[in-house]
């Protein structure tokens, strides 16, 4: 019996255990639920490819009369059946997605939509090469300084080589809970696909700690602001139509950019700067504790949901039901508070199956949560378009 093959199927399994049940509870195996379930929970297609393949290979070669070979191959059939379910979940997304579009922008959202909108998965990709990848059509130009902390205050610009003029533009923050991370880690998809559809995107960094800590990665935030709405059109951008987006600590910023337009706070040295944003697209993100109803303790200053208030722009919010590090619980009250109080659209996708960090790949759940998005942020636009201007 070759111990590659009991060793392949062994951790293979070990993964999948981690993808599907996703335990959430304690905090050390909402842990290991993360670093081990993610990769397979995203791309359960290339786990089936390895298993199916290796036992192949063994039967080909005649190692499967043993006892231990045939428990082996058991194992490798209950994870294969598991990875087809952490599958099933994710291709439904899709639907879950079109159902929380229906119901925040109500059943006749596409006719507002102008701009053509995919209607099929690219699913070549999807299942043989899931990994983000630089697309021909769009040049990334890197590392443009917008403040003086050196690299950690370098932003990114995507955008079509042909380079449109009057682009919407979208600015990405990513994750790693204020310690870590970097511009050109996450939601690669999402950067990629708008700005191939001429829109101009900025994926920026900020300060970490401990080289800074609240309210300094706010600023930071609202510096990238103010700089798209100075240098935007540089690149073919209208920063009249300028969407906020994040994953994980990034959605934290992002929510509070929305929530917090000009607040001199945020802005020190540059409070004249319009930081004002049109929507907010916010993916698995921590938005705060949930105190009771009504709250009966103020949240912590860092938290979005201490400054919902009517005048919020629209928001996307995308979460995954097994998110092992920022709880699901913890979005839909921050969604249900923003519904109650703002008096703009707030669109809800709660995905089956989902994990943190469920953005990195290109697999069925982010794509069709690409696709939420794109058609989230052509409906704002055109409606912005069609909203009489109360100050004419």
């Amino acid at each position: 019996m070759p111990m590659g093959y009991v060793a392949t199927t062994a951790l293979f399994a070990w993964c999948t255990f981690f993808a599907v049940v996703a335990p959430r509870r304690p905090r050390p195996l909402a842990t290991l639920s993360f670093w081990f379930g993610l990769g397979l929970n995203e791309v359960p297609f290339v786990g089936i490819y390895v298993l199916v393949a290796s036992t192949a290979l063994a039967a080909a070669q005649g190692d499967l009369d043993s006892a231990e070979a045939k428990v082996t191959v058991a194992v490798a059939a209950v994870a294969t059946v598991g990875l087809a379910l952490s599958a099933w979940r994710g291709l439904r997304t899709d639907q879950v997605v079109v159902r929380a579009l229906e119901q925040g922008l109500g059943t006749g959202w596409r006719v507002r939509v102008r701009v053509p909108l995919r209607r099929r998965r690219p699913w070549a990709r999807i299942l043989l090469l899931p990994a983000p990848m630089r697309r021909r059509d769009v040049r990334r130009i890197a590392n443009i300084s917008y403040g003086d902390a050196g690299r950690r205050n370098l932003l990114d610009v995507y955008r079509r080589r042909d380079a449109p003029q009057n682009a919407p533009v979208l600015i990405y923050f990513h994750g790693g809970g204020y310690t870590g991370g970097a511009k050109n880690r996450e939601a690669r998809p999402l950067l990629y696909r708008l700005a191939g559809q001429g829109w101009v995107c900025v994926s920026a960094n900020y300060r970490l700690r401990p080289q800074t800590t609240f309210p300094g990665h706010q600023i930071d935030a609202k510096k990238v602001i103010a700089w798209v709405r100075e240098h935007a059109p540089e690149y073919g951008g209208d920063p009249s139509g300028l969407f906020v987006a994040g994953s994980s600590a990034g959605s934290n910023l992002a929510a509070l950019c929305a929530l917090t337009a000009n607040d001199p706070v945020f802005q020190p040295g540059f409070e004249s700067a319009d930081t004002s944003v049109t929507a907010a697209i916010c993916l698995y993100g921590y938005y705060g504790h949930y105190f009771g109803d009504p709250p009966t303790e103020p949240p912590p200053p860092l938290q979005p949901q201490g400054y919902i208030h009517s005048g919020a722009p629209p928001f996307l919010v995308a979460h995954g039901t097994m998110d092992a590090l920022a709880t699901v619980e913890g979005a839909r009250n921050f969604v249900d508070q923003l519904r109650r109080a703002s008096d703009s659209t707030v669109v809800y996708a709660e995905l089956p199956g989902g994990q943190h960090a469920f953005d990195v790949f290109h697999s069925p759940r982010f794509e069709a949560v690409v696709d939420g998005a794109e058609a989230f942020a052509a409906w704002v636009l055109a409606t912005a378009q069609h909203t009489p201007d109360p100050t004419r």
